[in-house]
Formats: C-alpha cells, structure tokens, sequence
C-alpha cells in the first residue's frame, strides 16, 4: 500500500491519520479537508468559543511540532469516488488514485426549509459557523433555538449566560428522549426551566418571519415567538452525497462492520458519516460523538492495513458528555431497550445524581449529572 487518502480533515481524519503513523504506514498519506481549517475540536464551538472564553488557536487538535508526514489538501471537497482504480475525485478537478482510501467526511447541520438567505438564522457545526453566531449573540436580545437536543440546549446555555432572552422549541413531547429516555430526558431539560430559559415542547415549527432579517419563529399551533436571531439545531446529515454511484454501500451513512469494513475493498469509514455495526445491539448505528471519532479509527485503520486479515474487535459503547448551566452531564451506553431506570446516588431535584439503566437486571446505561468521579467508576465496567 503505497498511498493513503483519508477524506475528512477533522477528528476522525486525524485520529485515522495517527493511527496509520502509528500502526507502522510509512507510505504517501494525504488528508483532505472541504473546510479551510487544519483539524479543530467542535465540542467547545457551542459552549467556550461561543461564550468567547478561548480562542480559535485553543481549538487546535493537533499537538505542538506533531508532523504526520501527510500532504494536506485543504479548502476542496471531495466530489466521487471512482471504484475501478480507488480514486478519489476532487471539485477542482484534480484526481487522486489511492491504494487505501479512509472515508471521515462526517455529517452536516440540516436546516429549515425557506430559511435560506434570511438573516439572523444560524446553524452550529463548523468553526465559520460558530464565528457568525458569536457575533450575532453579542448584540443581544431574543434568542430562538430550534431544537433541545444537546446542541441547541448547550447553545441556550451559553446565550443565557450572556444575558439573552431564551426561548427553546422542541417538537418532541420531552427533549433528550432518544438519548437519555423520556424520564431522565424530563429530568436534564428541565435545566433550562431552572434558569428561567423558556421551553416549549410537543410543538413544530412552521416557518419563519421577515423580510431580510427573521423576526419571529411561526409555530404550528398558531402561535409566534419573536426572536432577534434563530439557531436551529435540528440534527444532523452524513455526508456521503459523493459516494453516490461508488459502490460503497450507503444507508444512513456509510454502512460498515464494527471494523469500519466497508462494501469496497480498501476503502473503510470513521466518524460521523459511518454507520457501524454495533455487536452491543446488534444492529447498524451511527455514533456522533467526540470519543468515538477519537477512537473507532484504530480498528478501522488495522483491518484497512491488514486487508481483512483480522477479527474485528468489539468497540466500546458510545460515551458523552455535555455542559449546560453550569452542570456536567456524561452518559455511557445504550438506554434504548433498558426495561428500568434508577438513581443510585444524589437526588434528581438537586441535579446531581447518577442513575443506571438496566435490562433483566443488567446494567446497559448510565448517566451522571455532576457526579464525575462516581460516573467514571461506572463507566470502567462498560468495556469491550
């Protein structure tokens, strides 16, 4: 294997790229990037860079004098991928054949319909994005977040403490429902009750209003809410558009094994575009999370290395972590399935407790609210 080319410059980019380096690749390795940024953390965009208490050179993923050895084609999206000879093709025009090739073109903001070209209406998902919206908060006055998953609440958060007037919609009956189930969803988004940050739940969001500028969210049941700037954080997309016609097996992402094997051969995915297999729940999953970026690309490296020589091993289960108001929330596991739910420790009214979810009895999730030392000693017995 002679070159290497790993599409996606951001965590899952890097960390595949390190662990080529480190599993003993020395040949041609190049990374590109759509974004002009050499790698950067995305965690702290919605909390500390927002609030504006770190700096763009904080963000940098990539240790002081650490040199890779790769060429770095950044500023240029990856348009197909030619399965014949595994080249990837580029909107510049530019072809790049590569012997091995590591897909980590992660997922993008979706946005609301008609929203397009008015003023005032942000998502958060890149370092661009999050600039725009720090200048926006720093005016002030009405803001409308579309969405209460853990962006939108962490976005409220940081608003809040800014001095905006907060206003969270969520067309779910309980935010975090997914996630965290609808009774400890209840309990952690209950938060922004708590710092007087209005919540309205069970509601969809119709439209917006204005003529350049958005002046208020339009809701289904009728009613307006006015706001000065809108963040909507509706989830998230894979981008995979490029992979369209490739051969690479697509649903929901890039479909692979818990190897990061995907349908070519030669070609493995990571990071947010990647469905795995997951063997904790027996089905396909797509992790969008800082510490499966950080490491799923180890094993996705060693069997693109290997050329299918190994055994897959068994990744951990999906780990998180939030910061809202003021209170760390870290989950681990899979609370879907879980048949109870208990607090262990703490008292859910003082928000801070730790409570374990459990099938037949067995422990399959836990979650922490400022309970950190006691969460990490959960969380050393969800190993693979």
């Amino acid at each position: 294997m002679r070159t290497v080319a790993v599409v996606g410059a951001s965590l899952a980019g890097l960390s595949a790229a390190r662990a080529l380096r480190k599993q003993g690749y020395d040949g041609r390795l190049v990374l590109i990037g759509d974004e002009p940024h050499r790698p950067y953390d995305r965690p702290p965009l919605s909390k500390e860079f927002l609030a504006g208490r770190v700096g763009e050179a904080d963000l940098a993923l990539e240790a002081d004098g650490e040199d890779l050895g790769a060429e770095w084609l950044l500023g240029v999206r990856a348009t197909g991928l030619d399965r014949a000879d595994r080249s990837v093709r580029l909107a510049d025009g530019r072809t790049l054949r590569a012997d091995g090739i590591v897909i980590a073109t992660g997922a993008a903001a979706r946005t609301l319909p008609g929203s397009e070209g008015l003023a005032g209406v942000h998502t958060l998902r890149t370092l661009d994005d999050a600039r725009a919206l720090r200048d926006e908060l720093a005016r002030g006055g009405r803001l409308v977040v579309i969405g209460g998953g853990f962006i939108g609440a962490e976005v409220a958060s940081t608003a809040y403490a800014l001095g905006l007037d907060v206003t969270v919609i969520e067309a779910a009956p309980t935010p975090l429902a997914g996630p965290l189930g609808e009774a400890m969803g209840g309990i952690v988004s209950a938060l922004h009750a708590d710092h007087g940050v209005r919540l309205l739940c069970g509601v969809g969001v119709k439209g917006l209003s204005g003529e350049r500028r958005v002046d208020a969210v339009l809701l289904e049941d009728g009613r307006s809410v006015p706001a000065d700037t809108v963040v909507v954080g509706v989830g998230a997309r894979p981008c995979v558009e490029w992979l369209e016609g490739s051969g690479v097996a697509l649903d929901n992402g890039v479909t692979c094994g818990a190897d990061g094997r995907t349908s070519l051969a030669g070609v493995v995915a990571v990071g947010d575009c990647a469905n795995w297999y997951d063997p904790h729940t027996g089905s396909h999953r797509r992790v969008e999370h800082w510490t499966g970026a950080l490491e799923r690309p180890a094993a996705a490296v060693a069997t693109l290395l290997a050329h299918g020589a190994t055994e897959p091993g068994v990744p951990r289960p999906p780990y998180f972590w939030s910061d809202q108001y003021g209170v760390k929330i870290q989950f681990v596991g899979h609370a879907a399935g879980a048949d109870s739910v208990t607090v262990e420790e703490g008292a859910t009214d003082e928000r801070s407790f730790l409570a374990v979810y459990r099938r037949a009895g067995t422990p399959v999730a836990v979650l922490g609210m400022n309970q950190p030392r006691l969460f990490t000693r959960w969380r050393k017995q969800f190993t693979a």
